[in-house]
């Protein structure tokens, strides 16, 4: 009888009849987590490629853009730094002194009654142009006829009386020659008459006075000039010790402003008035946005203000368009002086280091600049009067120099800025002449005054930004204003 011999089960057969839900049998989860580590190692490995590769060419990218936005190329020394350009101009540099001021009328006459009465009519109307002796109102006059009627009939009175006391005299006269009458009654006689002459004067005198008062019953203007608002209505009894009057008259043509200038400016002005000098005078708006009126310097005032350190001066405008308002404030600029066939150059263009002022020069040549010591003198609005170091047509850099250096290449650009000096006006492009002959390089941009500078002609307005790094240009360190 054969015995059945039963082997021992294997591991693996062990590990198969295990129950199917026990967590230690999952052969096919190990091969998907090993797969999924596999798909992370290779995702890795190339997000490092991508970051190595980003960071080897980052640095020639960024020199590269700052090329195209116009930076300082510092990994190129030699590479050309954008700047822009001007060139130097000779032109007629007037020098302006500034101040504050205010418009006054020649003449204000507050026009008050000079007797009282009742306010009987009005023959103006507000705001009218009178002249000098029309009818503006008038008071009740019956009165004063009433007191000329009465002087009158005294003065009729008293001539009788003195034609009777002149023939008495007459005829003591004759009498006292005839030895008939005393001396004494003569005298009185002759006294008597002087008496009655004096009488019939002062009734004259009251005859006057009444039609004084009949004339002055009729209120006339006694200037030329505009009125203002009327300060008594008709049927109101007015004195002549009422304090506001009737109405105001003010001259508006010519009229006058008066400004004021620091005391540093006083001799300068007073050896061109001394010299015989016409001094013309702009009066611009208060915001020195637009001129209002072209005057002339009519005198200096006779004393500086201590409390302020100024002196005041009297300009006169004809005032025809009425521009000009009385206690307007304005701004006013006076011509003083000018420059003729001086070299102006955008303010923009001058630096200052420990030697003093200079310019970056470029040389057309070989687009290269140069450091150009100067001597700057008048400085007016943005423009600079270069007395020496320059001349005309060399180029300057007016903006980019803070990346300049002597002996560096550029890339010389006109100044086109809309409000920059290279333009004649707002949205203009610069004009760039022809070079001089022999010269290389590109055309240089020519320097232009803006519209906005003394040299724009007679529509020239002040920049309030403006310096003055030599005095002549002054302004008004102590300006009234309407909102202190």
């Amino acid at each position: 009888m054969h015995e059945k011999i039963t082997e021992a089960p294997t591991r693996s057969e062990i590990d198969l009849n295990l129950h199917p839900d026990d967590p230690k049998h999952r052969p096919t989860k190990k091969r998907s987590s090993a797969r999924v580590i596999g798909i992370l190692l290779v995702v890795a490995l190339v997000a490092g490629g991508f970051f190595i590769y980003r960071s080897t060419h980052k640095t020639p990218t960024t020199a590269a853009a700052g090329r195209g936005r116009g930076g300082r190329n510092v990994g190129d020394p030699n590479a050309s730094v954008p700047v822009a350009v001007t060139a130097a101009l000779r032109h007629d540099l007037p020098v302006y002194l500034d101040g504050l001021g205010s418009v006054e009328a020649f003449n204000t006459v507050t026009v008050k009654s000079r007797v009282d009465g009742e306010m009987m009519q009005v023959n103006f109307k507000e705001g009218q142009e009178v002249h000098k002796g029309d009818l503006l109102a008038t008071i009740d006059p019956r009165p004063f006829q009433v007191a000329l009627a009465q002087a009158q009939a005294n003065l009729a009175k008293d001539q009788a009386q003195l034609a009777d006391a002149k023939a008495i005299a007459d005829r003591d006269a004759q009498l006292l020659k005839d030895g008939i009458i005393p001396q004494q009654q003569y005298d009185t006689q002759v006294a008597l008459t002087n008496q009655i002459q004096a009488a019939t004067q002062g009734d004259q005198a009251q005859i006057d006075n009444a039609k004084l008062n009949i004339d002055y019953a009729h209120i006339t203007a006694p200037i030329d000039g505009r009125v203002g608002l009327r300060l008594v209505d008709p049927g109101n009894i007015i004195h002549s010790s009422d304090p506001n009057g009737l109405l105001v008259i003010t001259q508006m043509e010519p009229i006058a402003v008066i400004f004021t200038l620091p005391e540093d400016a006083l001799q300068m002005v007073n050896g061109r008035m001394r010299s015989g000098a016409t001094l013309p005078v702009k009066a611009f708006s208060r915001d020195n946005g637009s001129q209002i009126a072209s005057g002339t310097l009519l005198t200096i005032d006779n004393q500086i203000d201590q409390t302020t350190g100024t002196f005041r001066l009297k300009a006169v405008f004809d005032n025809k368009d009425r521009a000009l308002w009385p206690n307007q404030f304005v701004n006013a600029r006076l011509l003083i002086d000018t420059k003729r066939n001086a070299i102006i150059i955008p303010s923009a263009a001058v630096q200052r280091g420990d030697e003093g002022s200079f310019v970056y020069r470029i040389n057309p040549s070989d687009n290269t600049a140069e450091v150009v010591p100067v001597t700057v003198g008048v400085t007016q609005d943005n423009i600079s009067q270069i007395e020496s170091g320059l001349a005309v047509n060399d180029l300057v850099v007016t903006d980019g120099q803070d990346r300049l250096r002597a002996g560096a290449r550029v890339d010389p650009r006109p100044d086109t800025r809309s409000n920059g000096p290279a333009n004649g006006s707002a949205g203009t492009p610069p004009r760039v002449p022809d070079p001089p002959a022999g010269a290389s390089g590109s055309a240089r941009p020519q320097f232009r005054p803006p519209a906005t500078s003394p040299f724009g002609g007679s529509n020239s307005q002040p920049n309030a930004q403006s310096g003055n790094s030599q005095g002549f240009r002054q302004g008004n360190g102590n300006r009234r204003s309407r909102q202190q």
